[in-house]
């Protein structure tokens, strides 16, 4: 049988990587104990049923007492609601606490309760008959259950925060789930299923990405990884990292490629920002920066507060603002949703409101704005930039089939430009033709004395047969209403379509009456 490995699922995008961290040495189960109650035994060995572990565990009186501690349960839980506070929840996710049983469970809630508001975290496992009122206090029926895990699937709703140790370890999806903290021993396929709870792929609307899933072990298990997943050496290996990993590549991306990006953040008055916009003209080496600050971001959502980052922040913060510029310069895209809550915080914290706009940039389309870009001073690319920008927003979206066509049109000169086809004065010359003719598309209409049919029919074809005349645009609009079932009658689409290649032939030439008759026909599909 072929094998699919989860490296193949991570490539495919069905699953995330996985990076784990080791909670600090005070926290962590003494390891002797581990390796001789768990880790040595024969039985533990191959183990793929919670329940038979569990049965280890139970004879493992040491190592859950150990676990189990009064003082170790308050300090982890003391340690998890910070990293939580800190980690987690300015990402917009979701956590685990996987305890080593149901008293366990009891008591992180106890302790957590000190530290987040109660409403944050739910325990949920079964009920026994001759449980203790401790273990009875956090009981939820049926109904219930099935309520938390909806609710718990919802970003903004509450649990943050579910304390298992057998329930939901196994066949519960939850995308929204982004970090385990693991307090209970496991190994091998048990090991293997609860941490897929947290490499679901997961994306929003907002624009919200889970970067990958993360396990912070209180155990130590993830110390002896290639013991603990001894079956499976690919996924060792290839998927589950060490997050000391992502620090090295932090630190590896900041000392090596961002170099050069850094040194066009600095200064940052008009004619550097200029200066930067200039040089991703190139479409190639814009999206060569797009990546790049993306995986940077991604490991640096993942690291934060990490005192790790420290002596990269300043320059992380002038790749964050480089970008914000770049973003608003060449896209349109909101750049609140490209940058992520901790990087936008960073940024809202040391960076003045409007320092991730380009020099001279406008906000609306309207004559005294046109004017003010066109003395504003900045160069042209800028100016460029900026209308093209205005223009496609401003079109966006409309029901007017004559800002639709300017829209389009920007589209099209904007990939000339991208593509070289044109040059920088050619596009501006162009963008400030449309500009005009977006403000003055009624005007001239009524002074054509067309419709709005046959206005942008005369619209489309002014640009390539400049001879056109409105009464010709009149008859052509004429023309397609003697079809008017030709978008979903296929014999009435291949009449009007001969009709109007008899029509455009002696206006547009032969080298042109084809394509400007599958123009006519596309504009008037949509």
């Amino acid at each position: 049988m072929d094998k699919y490995s989860i490296a193949e699922s991570i490539e495919d995008g069905t699953t995330v990587r996985l990076n784990y961290a080791i909670a600090p040495s005070d926290l962590l189960v003494d390891q002797e104990t581990l390796e001789s109650e768990f880790l040595d035994l024969a039985a533990a060995q191959g183990i793929s049923d919670i329940d038979e572990l569990n049965a280890i565990l139970d004879r493992a009186v040491k190592l859950k007492e150990l676990l189990k501690s009064p003082d170790r349960i308050g300090k982890v839980a003391r340690y998890v609601a910070q990293h939580f506070r800190e980690n987690v929840e300015p990402l917009g996710f979701k956590a685990f606490l996987v305890a080593v049983d149901r008293p366990a469970c009891a008591a992180y809630k106890e302790e957590l309760d000190k530290y987040l508001p109660p409403e944050y975290s739910q325990v949920v496992y079964s009920s026994m008959h001759n449980d203790l009122t401790e273990l009875r206090k956090y009981y939820i029926n049926e109904d219930q259950e099935k309520k938390v895990r909806k609710d718990f699937l919802k970003k903004d709703s509450l649990p943050k925060i579910l304390i298992v140790t057998q329930k939901l370890l196994t066949g519960f999806d939850a995308p929204i789930l982004y970090c385990m903290y693991l307090d209970k021993p496991m190994r091998d396929h048990v090991l293997l299923q609860a941490i897929a709870r947290v490499n679901r792929p997961y994306e929003d609307e907002s624009g919200l990405v889970k970067p990958c899933g993360f396990v912070l072990d209180f155990v130590g298990i993830f110390e002896k990884l290639e013991r603990a997943l001894a079956f499976d050496s690919d996924l060792v290996a290839s998927v589950i990292k060490n997050i000391d990993v992502l620090k090295l590549l932090f630190e590896t991306y900041m000392t090596g490629p961002a170099k050069e990006y850094i040194a066009l953040s600095k200064g940052w008055d008009d004619k550097s920002k200029e200066k930067a916009i200039d040089y991703f003209k190139d479409k190639e080496v814009r999206e060569n920066f797009f990546w790049f600050f993306r995986q940077l971001q991604n490991i640096y959502d993942i690291l934060s507060p990490d005192a790790f980052l420290r002596p990269y922040m300043n320059d992380y913060q002038s790749l964050a603002r480089l970008y914000g510029l770049i973003l608003n310069a060449y896209m349109d895209v909101y750049v609140d949703q490209e940058i992520t809550a901790k990087t936008r915080e960073l940024l809202q914290k040391y960076t003045t409101g409007g320092s991730m706009e380009p020099p001279g940039a406008i906000h609306e389309l309207g004559p005294k704005e046109l004017k003010a870009l066109r003395d504003s001073g900045v160069s042209d690319t800028t100016k460029v930039l900026n209308l093209r920008k205005l223009i496609a927003l401003a079109s966006k979206g409309s029901n007017n089939p004559i800002l639709r066509l300017i829209g389009e049109r920007t589209e099209a000169i904007r990939q000339d430009y991208e593509d070289r086809q044109i040059t920088t004065q050619e596009a501006l010359i162009r963008f400030e033709g449309l500009a005009r003719d977006y403000l003055n598309a009624d005007k001239e209409r009524e002074r054509l004395g067309l419709d709005e049919s046959s206005f942008i029919i005369y619209s489309l074809l002014k640009p390539e047969v400049e001879e056109i005349l409105p009464a010709q645009a009149k008859e052509i609009n004429t023309l397609f209403q003697s079809f008017p079932d030709y978008r979903w009658d296929e014999k009435q689409e291949q009449k009007l379509r001969a009709g109007l290649y008899k029509y455009m032939l002696p206006i547009a030439g032969k080298e042109r009456f084809i394509k400007l008759t599958d123009d006519l026909l596309r504009l008037r599909r949509e």
